[in-house]
């Protein structure tokens, strides 16, 4: 009931409207159309609301998705989605996780919270986009306040629920995002020759777009009195990771999954001692459990969008507008000034 048809929002209505492009969903998307312009018609497998960690597929789709010009899509994320690619047969394929590292989230938190201020975002820019975007943010994270970590041990060594899986949510980085953009580019300009160069500008005017998004998230959460927030689900690990940020999830990876009383009373605990003020939750996953802890430690609650999808509750009509929608909550919960 799910699984919705490859062409069934505009791919293969009219060849000459440009070449077929399959998404698996919305931030592949989004890179999908931002980058092939008018020289592509462009479908989600996911259709607004949906959950697309629940996408199924039938033999019927995934036939379809083989007559694909592009598929891009995001490995790991939707078992169904790689399954019926292998399947598929189809040509040319952009995969998100081929264009940047995925790094292990959801275990020894306490390890990587200590070193994230330290050689981690310089070298990953300096290795992604050169010495001076290194430097640049290498200064940010110099200019931290010493000592804010001192004595931040509440067990954060735990299992929050990811199990040291791979967090998907690359996309929320946008600085790993903007690598993935200029990827798909290239992934066009292979499947579409004629139009090679138009693919390539576009990729680069959007990886621009989402390096100052990066920048802009890099001032705006300068000066603030806590680098710990509380979410529902952990798909905020890499964001975190690039801001010098704490993520304390209440389910781990999985939206689904139950928190232990022993998780709530330690987040209870972390929140008290960190400063948290606010809760956050999902506009499509509820706020039930995010009022509960709310409730009970008297903070408020507000959204931290992971971006998987556009819908009438998004506080914005695109990424680039949920982002920064998450950076004034971010900079409200965290005390930026």
């Amino acid at each position: 009931m799910l699984g919705l048809t490859a062409c069934g929002t505009g791919a293969g209505e009219d060849a000459s409207d440009g070449i077929d492009v399959v998404a698996s969903f919305y931030p592949m998307q989004f890179l999908a159309e931002e980058i092939g312009g008018e020289h592509v018609s462009v479908s989600s497998l996911v259709g607004p609301g949906v959950e697309p960690h629940d996408l199924e597929l039938s033999p019927k789709q995934t036939a379809e998705l083989g007559e694909a010009d592009l598929v891009v899509y995001l490995k790991g994320f939707q078992p169904a989605v790689d399954k019926a690619i292998e399947l598929s047969g189809v040509e040319n394929v952009a995969e998100a996780t081929s264009y940047t590292e995925v790094e292990e989230q959801g275990s020894g938190h306490e390890e990587e919270h200590a070193s994230e201020h330290a050689s981690e975002p310089e070298e990953e820019h300096a290795s992604e986009h050169g010495e001076e975007h290194a430097s640049e943010h290498g200064e940010e994270h110099t200019s931290e306040p010493e000592g804010r970590h001192e004595g931040h041990d509440h067990g954060h060594d735990h299992d929050h629920g990811g199990g040291g899986a791979g967090d998907p949510h690359l996309w929320l980085d946008p600085v790993k995002y903007a690598g993935i953009a200029e990827g798909v580019g290239e992934a066009l300009a292979k499947a579409d020759p004629d139009h090679a160069a138009d693919y390539r500008k576009n990729a680069d005017a959007l990886a621009k777009k989402l390096r100052g998004l990066d920048a802009d998230f890099r001032e705006g959460l300068r000066n603030r009195t806590t680098d710990t927030f509380v979410t529902t689900h952990a798909a905020f690990g890499h964001l975190a990771k690039r801001y010098g940020l704490h993520e304390e999830s209440i389910a781990g990876l999985d939206p689904e999954s139950e928190p232990s009383g022993a998780r709530m009373r330690e987040l209870q605990q972390v929140a008290k001692e960190d400063g948290v003020s606010t809760v956050f939750f999902e506009t499509e996953a509820g706020d039930r459990t995010a009022k509960t802890l709310a409730d009970d430690l008297g903070l408020r609650t507000d959204v931290l969008d992971p971006v998987e999808g556009i819908t009438d509750a998004s506080r914005g009509d695109d990424y680039i507008e949920i982002m920064r929608a998450n950076l004034q909550a971010l900079r409200k919960a965290l005390g930026a000034r």
